[in-house]
Formats: structure tokens, sequence, C-alpha cells
């Protein structure tokens, strides 16, 4: 069966949603070869991966994704998404680009959001294609990682943030994980990241690393049953809403699939040189993040207002980017985003 995919896909031929999970769920049961997974993905990526495709490699993973539950009563949420009906889960997390050095702009919004009430899921893993991963930065903060999967949902639950550590919950990534390396080219795994965080949401900020992705993944997100999200890529930050230049969106909201251009001076921020936003090893973006939340002026603040903002809008807490942006620099100002993370070290 998978000789057969690997076939297919190499000459240019689409497979079904159907076909699509069950040729992931032998790839994460280690019933493939390594050859044969890395010669399926680089297959795949050559052909351009459809919102069929990657919908049913997610429906593969979420099926092995260990789950966090929140004792409360909320509509389960997918990943950077967040469901506003009571309170929120949201997932800021992007899937990466290779050359992008920017600090760790998900990690600082997540404490954002975070300041301002709604209940975060941070997911991420160690450092790959970037200097740094949000695991790396974590541990320089002064959070510990090396917690159980009990302590983890008691985070999100009393303190309103926790960090899903991705091997906690992926296991059955280890039998990919070797030839996605040998490989080391972008692959469905990099859009699939984002797609499965173990808390669930139905609102999300996605960012991705090819803009011409965004609408592509936009879809994918409500067929996985999202209700508003928007995703995400940003001149010079990839996967962020970017300060430095134009950034293209694809939001969903209400059934219906709009695509846009964004600029930084829309919505009152100066554009920024990229060096403005880059960042360094873990304790150089440990020390950037506690900048940021200590009030430090700038394009690395005005880059994480921007991001934050959307995630606002994206929960339903506001109802454009002016107000999620005035409630993200209240959450900064008033000290609260940095509680968040004093609390979580804690």
């Amino acid at each position: 069966m998978i000789n057969q995919a690997i076939t297919q896909v190499a000459n240019g031929n689409h497979l079904s949603e159907k076909e699509m999970t069950a040729v992931m769920e032998m790839f994460l049961s280690g019933m493939a070869a390594p050859a044969q997974i890395g010669a399926f993905i680089t297959a795949l990526r050559m052909k351009g991966e459809t919102v069929e495709e990657i919908t049913g490699a997610a429906k593969a993973m979420q099926a092995k994704t260990r789950k966090i539950e929140i004792d409360e009563s909320l509509i389960n949420i997918d990943r950077d998404e967040i469901n506003i009906e009571e309170e929120p889960i949201l997932d800021t997390h992007g899937n990466g680009a290779n050359g992008t050095q920017t600090f760790n702009i998900s990690t600082a919004t997540a404490l954002v959001v975070a300041g301002a009430g709604l209940k975060v899921a941070k997911y991420g893993n160690w450092a790959t294609s970037r200097q740094c991963g949000s695991a790396d930065v974590l541990i320089s903060l002064g959070v510990n990682l090396d917690i159980n999967f009990a302590n983890v949902e008691k985070c999100i639950q009393d303190i309103g943030i926790g960090f899903l550590y991705a091997p906690l919950f992926h296991g059955a990534m280890k039998a990919v994980a070797a030839p996605r390396q040998q490989v080391g080219l972008r692959s469905i795994f990099n859009l699939l990241g984002p797609l499965v965080n173990p808390a669930g949401a139905t609102a999300q900020v996605l960012g991705i690393y090819d803009a011409s992705h965004t609408e592509k993944m936009a879809q994918v997100l409500q067929k996985l049953g999202v209700r508003q999200a928007f995703v995400v890529c940003g001149e010079e930050t990839f996967d962020e809403i970017s300060i430095c230049g134009i950034t293209r969106v694809s939001q969903l909201k209400d059934d219906a699939i709009k695509t846009f251009e964004m600029t930084p001076e829309a919505h009152g921020f100066k554009r920024a040189a990229p060096e403005a936003i880059k960042g360094g090893d873990a304790q150089a973006n440990a020390e950037i993040i506690r900048n940021v939340l200590d009030g430090e002026k700038g394009p690395k603040r005005d880059v994480v207002l921007l991001n934050a903002a959307a995630a606002f809008v994206a929960a339903g807490l506001d109802d454009n980017f002016k107000e999620g942006i005035e409630r993200a620099t209240g959450s900064i100002d008033s000290g609260r985003a940095k509680s968040k993370l004093d609390a979580l070290i804690d």
C-alpha cells in the first residue's frame, strides 16, 4: 500500500483524505521503512499537498495524540485556536521556516495573551530550523519542562498557561523523526504540527512558512472543525504577523474564508528592519522576552502586540485589531503578562 501511495504521488496524482489517513497511520505505527517515509514526503512536497491530504494526515495524528482535559464547559478547540464560549484555550504556535532568525515571538505572545485572561496551551519543541525553539527559551526563562502529563494540565487549569512539550504528547512521531531529519526538506509534517495541539481549540492564529498556503491551511482548519482562525505568513518573519512588511492573511470566520494583506502601518506601527526583531540563542531570547514583558518599547514589543491582537480577535474578545492591540498593551503594562511567566515558573 505504501509503495502504491509513493508511486501515485510521484506521478503527480492526489490522495483522498481517507487514503492519506491510512498512509499516515502506517507511518506513525512503525509499519513503514525509513526510505519509504522519506520517498513519500519528498514526492508529496514536490507535487504539493492538497487540503484533503493535509486533513487526512492531521486526523491520523490527532488519533494518536494524548489529549489535555480542561475541566470547564468549553467547546473543545483546536490548536492556536480559541473558542470563546466561556473561557478559551489558545495555542500560539508557528511551524517555523529556515532562515527566520527572530526571537521567540510566539512564546512572548502566549504570555501576553494569558495575561489578558485567556487559557493558553503553548505547544512547541526543541530547536529545529530556528536557532532557538520554544522549549529552549522556556528553560532559559526558568520554566521546568520535566513534568508529567497531569502537571501540564494543572498549569493550564490553575495558572492559565502551560507548555505542551511535543514528544510528551506525540510519541508516535518517533517513527518519522529520523527520515524527516535525513531528508532535510520542509514537508507535510511542518504543516501538521500546529494542527494537532493536544489541548484542542476552535479558534486559532496559525503561522506558516509559505504565503501561498494560507488559504489552503484555512480550509484545512475548517475541515478539522475550527470556527475562527487567522492563517498568516509575514515578510521576514514567515510564521508570524510581520512588523517588517506585508503579511498575507486568510481569515476563517462563520464558515467563510477571505484572504487579504495587512501592513504594520495600517495598525499604527512603524515598519521595522528585520534586524530589529532578530533573536539569538536561548539565553539571548529569554532576555528579549523579559524586556518585552517589562514594558520595553520598540519593534520587538510592537510585533508581539500585533500577534496578540490577532489572538484576541480570533477568540472573539475584540472586534478588530485596534481593540486587540489595546488589550495586549494593557496585559504588558499592567504587569499581568509577566506575572503569568512568574506563576508558570513557580
